[in-house]
């Protein structure tokens, strides 16, 4: 299974048993609508919605943060989700937090897993079906998770990177230039904008075209190439608060390099801090 599918894919897929189609969407802080009221007004025949506020750490102050992978089995397996399934993630708006899903998924060690190529704009516009309302649930399943700690990073591993001057990891964020360069303001109320010393910025916008559909691997890699990344160096993604930071990884898996790490706390938790570094351009 390609870690990125076509919506003709998913069409002719769509209502094998194996198959789960997910909604992974999520909205930035004041921006209009919501994932919920979003999905009962159109969602892809049988998919239902993947909730990373709830699919998450709760206990944390911080958004979205991964849980446990026994909380996430328990989740998972209420979903319908087996080790057995296939699945497919989208978006309302394209790329933002279909990734987030996908990402994941691979984390616990589930690997049948992609990302729908321009998600449901793009679903819609080629007037494939939808459905409205809140969808039925499906029979629970039972999910073994298989934790790949190496694909996460936290707060510690990021301060040693930045201690070390980037020269081990490639920190690689995935925020508007904007925002990195402290120029444009955090969509969190109160949250500082800059970026870590040594990062460098690939926008997740410039991961697509204008259909939404991801760039082609040449593509790609000739801009994370731009970047400073390389096939020896390891790169941990960030972003806002761990969402776009996925597309990034699934970027560079599209591009041929190695899986990266993800900064789970990302910007969010590093602007906290008021002992970490901060640069403004």
């Amino acid at each position: 299974m390609d870690n990125l599918v076509s919506t003709g894919w998913l069409a002719a897929e769509l209502g094998k048993p194996d198959l789960l189609v997910f909604d992974c969407s999520t909205y930035l802080p004041g921006e209009p609508g919501n994932k919920h009221d979003g999905f009962r007004a159109a969602h892809i025949p049988g998919a239902q919605l993947f909730d990373i506020d709830v699919i998450a750490d709760t206990d944390s102050d911080l958004p979205h943060m991964v849980p446990t992978p026994a909380r996430f089995a328990k989740l998972a397996g209420a979903l319908g989700l087996s080790n057995a399934s296939r699945v497919v993630f989208y978006d309302q708006h394209g790329l933002r937090a279909s990734a987030r899903g996908w990402w994941m998924l691979r984390l616990f060690g589930h690997d049948a897993v992609a990302v729908l190529d321009g998600g449901l704009p793009t679903w819609r516009r080629e007037g494939r079906p939808v459905e409205t309302g809140d969808a039925p649930p499906r029979a629970p399943a039972s999910f073994v998770p298989d934790f790949r700690a190496e694909r996460l990073r936290g707060i510690g591993d990021v301060k040693r990177i930045v201690r070390q001057g980037g020269g081990s990891e490639l920190i690689l964020d995935a925020r508007a230039k904007g925002r990195f360069d402290g120029t444009a303001p955090e969509p969190r109320a109160g949250l500082p904008a800059g970026h870590m010393p040594g990062a460098a910025n690939v926008p997740v916008s410039d991961l697509v075209g204008p259909d939404l559909a991801m760039k082609n691997p040449a593509e790609l890699r000739a801009m994370f190439e731009a970047a400073g990344v390389t096939a020896e160096r390891p790169v941990v993604t960030s972003c806002g608060s761990g969402v776009t930071a996925c597309a990034l990884a699934l970027g560079l898996v599209r591009a041929g390099f190695p899986e990266p790490a993800v900064y789970d706390g990302s910007w969010t938790e590093w602007a906290l801090r008021p002992e970490t570094p901060k640069v403004h351009s």
